[in-house]
């Protein structure tokens, strides 16, 4: 299963904007959040919803740029 999504983002990357490889990233890691444990459910949704903009400018700001 793993191999397929890593696949469909290599295919998509080419086809679409950063923002939307990220959102599609995000959901995906939200999909994932129902496979931990509850003790780490919040956790992890709380990393997987992290905006786009506020993602950014960390990158940016770690970067440099």
């Amino acid at each position: 299963m793993k191999k397929i999504l890593l696949l469909t983002a290599a295919i998509l990357l080419s086809a679409c904007s950063e923002k939307a490889l990220y959102d599609n990233i995000q959901l995906n890691n939200r999909l994932q959040c129902d496979k931990v444990p509850l003790s780490e459910y919040d956790d992890c949704m709380s990393r997987a919803s992290k905006p786009y903009e506020e993602y950014e400018r960390e990158r940016q700001e770690a970067t440099g740029s």
